[in-house]
């Protein structure tokens, strides 16, 4: 594209309802960087409030419609990805604002190859705009999503802003005093930004806009020991490349397999549950100090800003008669303020104590601490909290509850050092390290692993028909099978370095809690527990279902046919594509007519792929591959449980059929409007 052009989305590709922008850059030097933001605006072209301002001192947004995703490495250096779920898109932004923004005295000039790419969401790249000629600026307006009607278009944009960051926030009306927006320009440490806060600002190189000059922008102020300490260093600007541990192990130096490699994180002593909490949470907490980047994939979601982490375990703190023990506290230093969040684990099954977390929500409140964050092999469903605590509404300062899963931790530390990378060779070291003591089976954090005690009654009632609609029990299983696919969506994830998330058929907005009552109706009448899931860069929605009654459990996928071509060529490609897939998979046509189509095994269809075509002539809208395996029939996570039969299902589908798949294809057309410019 060509700066001022546009183009609407619905033209390059049918699946455009989420996209992946990417922007990136090249430095000669290799040590060049800049750091992503997007702004949502409103019908009069500013931002409803200070949350709708995204960068990486918050990169999430609440409903989803916005993730900044951080940087992958590439073959120059990186690339920075933003996710935007355009369906969740709140009806009252007509436009996205996409820049960057560099630091210091660092400009645009001194990187080359800048641009932003846009792929939809298989992963199809749909266009490609570079700034080619970003001059001596501080920020750049690389490109908008904007409303027209019922669909999104782009804009190639490339404007330019001498005042960075701060002037480019303020243009689209982000209120410059909030300590947000002090903090996105002040860069990553306290030196950083003082050098940027005595920087002068002239005005942007392209519309004349009104900017804010960078004076208006407190320093930040030094931590207690250094007030009277003028420290000069040197900017160093951070670099962009990336580096991930080894993918092939070194040939061992062992004498035999019977020596053990000497672990960081050792997993033998532990004897008790009070053992592995307290060696957990020590592990988990001193791992996160060390590797900024992983610390703030699981802390930016919670509020907490970017800045010195520092962590601590076995804190007492007073609590009426007794002093109450957090197991962690987790505090965190940006520009002379502190962040600060009690932590509480659990390993194993053991549940969080309900009085024990409101004790501590009470210490929070008490102490101004900004969160309570709770760790368990649990997850925690919307509209479904672990624990019930009262909230005092009489006090004037707000403690926000959070929890997160092991399955969780272990996710993003697999994104980081297997797909994503990490900033050093340590930090990925450390990181494999605490993964390894995570999936040991000695240290309790396994995640989700326990169907609940209705599992068996439910089971029964369903196999002698006296599982009547209403009954509790039946809502309990519900609720269990969708933390059970959250837990698989996250560690085939954390495997495939991919977006897997649960689909929701309900209508969006919709109360979760009715949607798992009808869910366990369903249950009662139908014995069966049905799930979906979407994988970026897959075709179609991967299904899951464990029917209570039959023992079976399936796992399938629709696939749509090409819009040309003919009915013998999409059988015959698609038996070939599955040359290497089970020949137990099941293949059925999907036909536009009540009739149903062929079906038929692998094994039977490969010497004759044309038995898929309809007799009568009807039209083929697609095919289903599924494959049928029994499932477990225990509540935990042993080899016969239901869990893991459920896990291994989904694992072999991938492995085994939706790899040998096509992406989705796109449909991309020449648009009218290209070279056109509103």
């Amino acid at each position: 594209m060509i700066m001022g052009s546009n183009v609407a989305l619905a033209d390059l590709s049918d699946h455009v309802s989420s996209v992946i922008v990417s922007l990136g850059w090249v430095s000669p030097t290799g040590e060049g960087d800049a750091d992503v933001s997007v702004l949502l605006l409103d019908a009069n072209g500013k931002v409803r409030s200070d949350s709708d301002f995204y960068f990486y001192n918050h990169p999430v947004a609440a409903d989803g419609s916005v993730q900044l995703l951080g940087k992958t490495p590439t073959a120059d250096g990186s690339e920075d990805r933003i996710s935007f779920d355009l369906t969740a898109m709140p009806s009252g932004i007509d436009r996205i604002i996409v820049a960057a923004s560099r630091y210091g005295e660092a400009r645009f000039s001194e990187l080359e190859d800048v641009r932003i790419t846009l792929a939809d969401a298989a992963g199809e790249s749909l266009l490609r705009f570079a700034v080619d000629d970003a001059g001596s600026v501080a920020a750049v307006i690389f490109g908008e999503l904007y409303r027209r009607g019922e669909g999104w278009k782009f804009r190639a944009v490339g404007q330019g802003y001498e005042t960075g960051l701060a002037g480019l926030a303020t243009d689209f009306g982000v209120d410059i005093e909030d300590d947000a927006t002090t903090e996105a320009e002040a860069a990553l440490d306290g030196s950083e930004a003082d050098e940027q806060a005595n920087t002068a600002a002239p005005a942007p190189t392209e519309t004349p806009v009104r900017q804010v000059p960078l004076e208006a922008i407190p320093a930040p102020r030094r931590p207690d020991g250094e007030a009277g300490e003028l420290r000069k260093s040197a900017i160093r600007p951070r670099t962009a490349k990336k580096v991930t541990l080894p993918k092939t192990v070194k040939k061992t130096l062992a004498e035999n397999d019977s020596w053990r490699q000497a672990r960081l994180f050792p997993v033998s002593i532990l004897k008790s549950d009070r053992d592995r909490e307290m060696r957990a949470t020590s592990v988990l907490l001193s791992v996160m100090a060390q590797v900024p980047e992983f610390s703030r994939r699981l802390t930016a979601g919670f509020g907490a800003p970017a800045g010195r982490m520092e962590t601590f375990t076995e804190v007492s703190l007073p609590h009426g008669d007794s002093p109450r023990r957090p197991d962690g506290v987790i505090r965190v230093e940006r520009a002379g303020k502190l962040w600060t969040a009690l932590v509480e684990t659990k390993t194993n099954g053991n549940a969080l104590k309900a009085d024990q977390v409101q004790a501590y929500m009470d210490i929070a409140a008490r102490r101004g601490y900004e969160a309570v964050i709770t760790l368990t092999n649990d997850v925690a469903l919307e509209g479904s909290p672990l624990v019930d605590v009262k909230i005092d509404k009489r006090r004037k300062h707000k403690v926000a509850l959070w929890h997160l899963s092991w399955a969780e931790v272990a996710h993003e530390a697999q994104m980081l050092i297997r797909h994503e990378g990490v900033g050093n060779a340590a930090h990925a070291w450390l990181l494999q390290e605490l993964l390894h003591y995570l999936q040991h089976e000695n240290s309790g954090c396994h995640g989700f692993q326990n169907m609940g005690p209705a599992w068996v009654p439910v089971r029964n009632g369903i196999d002698d028909e006296t599982l009547c609609q209403g009954d509790a029990r039946a809502l309990e299983v519900v609720e269990n099978w969708e933390r059970l696919i959250r837990q698989v969506c996250l560690r085939l994830g954390g495997e495939l370095g991919q977006k897997v998330l649960p689909v929701q058929r309900a209508k969006r907005g919709a109360d979760p809690k009715e949607r798992r009552n009808r869910l366990a109706d369903q249950l009662c009448r139908d014995g069966r527990l049905q799930a979906e899931l979407r994988i970026d860069g897959t075709p179609g929605v991967l299904t899951v279902s464990a029917d209570l009654r039959t023992g079976k459990m399936r796992t399938g996928i629709d696939i749509p046919v090409a819009e040309q071509g003919y009915p013998l060529s999409w059988a015959k490609r698609l038996i070939r594509r599955l040359a290497e897939a089970p020949a137990d998979l099941h293949v059925e046509t999907l036909v536009d007519s009540e009739v149903a189509g062929p079906r038929g095994t692998l094994e039977r269809l490969r010497p004759e792929p044309a038995d898929l075509l309809p007799k009568d002539n009807a039209k083929i809208t697609g095919f289903r591959l599924s494959l049928l395996k029994s499932m477990g029939s225990g509540r935990g996570n042993a080899e016969t449980g239901f869990i893991r039969s459920v896990d291994d299902a989904v694992h072999r589908f991938y492995t085994t059929v939706v790899v040998h798949l096509d992406t989705p294809a796109t449909r991309r057309t020449q648009s009218k409007e290209r070279a056109t410019a509103e």
